[in-house]
């Protein structure tokens, strides 16, 4: 009989909820040795063995190797050290929460965005995957989209660019809404500086393909009028469009009849 301040394998494996062939292994692999063994050569493990099992289970359970969690264990000879190693067990866990929340996010997401599209389209799933991880909130824009916009979007922008075209895109229609709220006219100077730059930021957007218009076009359709961007898209839209008219007679063109 082994005294009592010692357990077993047996023991050890049952009260940590492992199997001893796990301990064996952890044994073999220099990850958790017994402290002792008893006259028979049976190993014996104490409630130390216990603390350092319950952070090798720990790393584990969060992704590590076994390889990773040698190199992450630390001693737990004095207060201080157990602490240390809760505190920085405290903060992995905390990472992961993190990321798996935000991944969970990302699937509630995504679920509503198919259930929106009804029909199955990998190619925009991937889009709004990409976009979700890159925290652009406009992502659930890619649904409204058809093929030959989305493959001119994703030739046209990356992550860096397509999120400051959304922020300026977002500041102009800010300052067409002040604006509207002033009730300036739509002939007056600042009103046609708003519509060039409106003008300027639709070619930026299409490159000079003036075949996507008509698209665009549609797409303003099809925004819902209960998400408060796209109300405020709509207002801005119905104010600047007679400015743009104005514009485009002052500047002898006519895109639409161009197109």
């Amino acid at each position: 009989m082994h005294n009592k301040s010692y357990m077993s394998v047996g023991e050890l494996a049952k009260k940590m909820h492992t199997t001893v062939r796990t301990l064996q292994y952890y044994d073999k692999e220099k990850l958790l040795c017994p402290s002792s063994q008893s006259e028979g050569g049976r190993r014996l493990y104490t409630h130390k063995d216990m603390i350092k099992l319950h952070q090798i289970q720990s790393l584990k359970s969060l992704g590590f190797s076994l390889e990773e969690i040698k190199n992450k264990l630390m001693p737990l000879d004095t207060p201080e050290e157990v602490a240390a190693i809760l505190s920085k067990q405290a903060l992995t866990i905390q990472e992961q929460i993190q990321q798996l929340s935000k991944s969970l996010q990302e699937i509630k997401l995504l679920k509503e965005e198919v259930l929106q599209m009804q029909q199955v389209d990998f190619k925009k799933y991937a889009d709004i995957i990409v976009n979700l991880q890159m925290n652009n909130q406009y992502y659930w824009l890619i649904k409204h989209f058809d093929d030959s916009t989305l493959d001119h979007i994703r030739h046209r922008f990356n992550k860096d660019t397509g999120l400051s075209f959304i922020h300026r895109f977002n500041q102009l229609i800010e300052e067409i809404l002040i604006l509207k709220d002033n009730n300036v006219s739509p002939d007056n100077i600042e009103a046609q500086k708003a519509a060039q730059k409106f003008w300027n930021i639709v070619m930026e957007f299409t490159n000079g393909d003036m075949s996507l218009l008509p698209e665009l076009m549609k797409f303003n359709d099809q925004l819902d009028e209960q998400n408060e961007w796209t109300k405020k898209q709509r207002i801005a839209n119905e104010y600047i469009q007679p400015a743009l008219e104005i514009y485009f007679q002052n500047a002898g063109v006519d895109p639409f009849k161009e197109q």
